[in-house]
């Protein structure tokens, strides 16, 4: 793995930098405190080639690769996390779709969200009493004839409102327990049946919006399967893979904010007549924050790299979400205590950081399903399994 950046990289990375610092970070705090979806800026993001940084130019995309995606996931998360999880899962969703779906589907959906005709795409996994436990879902896809009915509900949903597709996860085969039995599907969000239920009260990310889906009676043309009836559990891992990838950038794009401004506010804050900088304590609380970092960063490249080139990831992918997201919360925790009290008021955005890093250990699969799949992973290439 190359540890030095291609001019090509750099260039993505400095293109979303600029956007990040000029057009979503003067708005971040508003967003938050508003709750309001950034759908102006998405249609932008769009237009500069970030909703489909992975997808083939031939389908609308951008074809960056997936290191230059993740630079500038992280970018965007240093001026607001609330928009990068838009752009990871979107970018999620494009790629599954290009992936699996059959051409025709694929022509329809995927240059549409590229080109921000959509505003998003969504992952539609979770349900209520199957979370970890994904096997355990109750959602139904009936074959009819050459449709499938899709009944269910699925909860905790990103940009579920802002949609204009969704990968929905059912069972297919009520006689197959377990994953075994799970398809997916590509639902267009004007199917009839499908309506959005509650729009979830968060502690962070606020300009994401999480909703509930319903799914009563969908009619869904067989054409619409992913893959092969199923193997629906092959397009969500193949899709939480990659996610985790995007989930660890913008960690790292948290972390990062938290101690540049801890950092500068150290330099500017004076206590018993001298910068709080010259402490001792505040100066180890920064090195250990920028050396986590930097070794999170080193395993988030590492994973983008593995799946650039087209090599098995998934251990990596899990290693690098675990810890990024890890220490993105223990380096925002670390940035309010060096700013004391003013750490604590929305004045300043560590406390914005802090919240917002909180869910990153738990969507796209917590931190104790990556610990888990990281040690099956392990022990897999010992037994030969």
């Amino acid at each position: 793995m190359d540890l030095w950046l291609s001019e090509q990289q750099e260039l993505i990375r400095d293109a979303a930098k600029d956007y990040a610092q000029r057009r979503l970070e003067p708005r971040a705090a508003w967003r938050d405190e508003t709750g309001t979806f950034p759908a102006k800026e998405y249609k932008e993001m769009a237009e500069l080639g970030f909703l489909g940084m992975n997808i083939p130019e031939s389908l609308g995309g951008s074809e960056t690769g997936v290191l230059a995606y993740s630079l500038a996931v992280t970018e965007i998360a240093k001026a607001d996390a609330s928009v990068a999880v838009g752009m990871s899962v979107t970018n999620m969703v494009a790629e599954a779709l290009t992936a699996f779906a059959r051409d025709n589907v694929a022509k329809k959906h995927v240059p549409a969200i590229c080109s921000g005709d959509y505003l998003a795409g969504a992952f539609a996994l979770t349900e209520a009493g199957s979370g970890s436990d994904a096997g355990s879902l109750r959602t139904t896809a009936n074959k009819v004839g050459d449709d499938y009915i899709l009944n269910g509900a699925k909860i905790y949903i990103t940009s579920a409102d802002h949609a204009g597709v969704f990968i929905v996860m059912a069972r297919s085969d009520r006689n197959q327990n377990g994953p075994k039995g799970v398809s997916a599907f590509a639902v267009p969000a004007d199917t009839p049946g499908v309506t959005l239920g509650k729009k979830e009260r968060k502690m962070g990310q606020h300009g994401s919006s999480t909703l509930e889906v319903l799914f009563e009676d969908c009619k869904i043309p067989a054409s619409h399967l992913l893959a092969e009836e199923g193997q629906g559990f092959k397009v969500a891992m193949m899709a939480l893979n990659g996610g985790r990838v995007g989930i660890g950038s913008l960690a790292l794009g948290l972390g990062r904010a938290a101690l540049d401004f801890s950092r500068d506010y150290s330099l500017e804050r004076k206590q018993f007549g001298k910068p709080i900088s010259t402490n001792q304590a505040i100066q180890w609380k920064l090195a250990d924050m920028a050396t986590t970092l930097d070794a999170a960063e080193l395993l988030v490249r590492r994973a983008a790299w593995l799946k650039e080139n087209k090599r098995p990831f998934t251990k990596e992918a899990c290693m690098a979400k675990v810890y990024a997201t890890e220490t993105a919360n223990e380096v925002c925790k670390e940035a309010i205590q060096i700013l004391g009290g003013y750490g604590y008021v929305k004045d300043y955005p560590v406390e914005r950081y802090y919240r917002d890093a909180r869910v990153t250990t738990l969507y796209e699969g917590t931190s104790e399903i990556q610990r888990l799949v990281i040690a099956r992973e392990l022990l897999n290439e010992v037994q030969g399994a």
